[in-house]
């Protein structure tokens, strides 16, 4: 019960993540779960993708298909709505931590 209840915590903090990265740069699912995984985020291409393609749907990533060693590779970059939601998730992930640190 703790961990799903933990899951669905994190799954926000695993978003935020995500558009932080994408827009730095495009990036691809792998890369992103090796990222994940160097933060404690330990979780499945079956969790990411979902979260990716919901992502996409909600406007926040846009995705480039790019042939890479003959296969089709999916980039993601942030796009201007995901600027914006990462602004404002980075301004209330601030104020809670500054409410729950000690």
């Amino acid at each position: 019960m703790e961990e799903k209840v933990l899951r669905k915590l994190f799954l926000g903090f695993i978003q935020i993540h995500i558009l932080h990265h994408a827009l730095e740069h495009p990036i691809y699912g792998v890369w992103m779960l090796e990222e994940l995984k160097e933060h404690g985020y330990n979780i499945s291409t079956g969790t990411l993708y979902p979260i990716l393609h919901s992502m996409e749907a909600d406007g926040l990533l846009i995705r480039e298909d790019k042939k890479v060693e003959g296969k089709i590779r999916k980039y993601y970059t942030a796009t201007e709505k995901g600027k914006i939601v990462l602004s404002e998730a980075r301004t209330k992930a601030y104020e809670l931590f500054k409410e729950i640190k000690d």
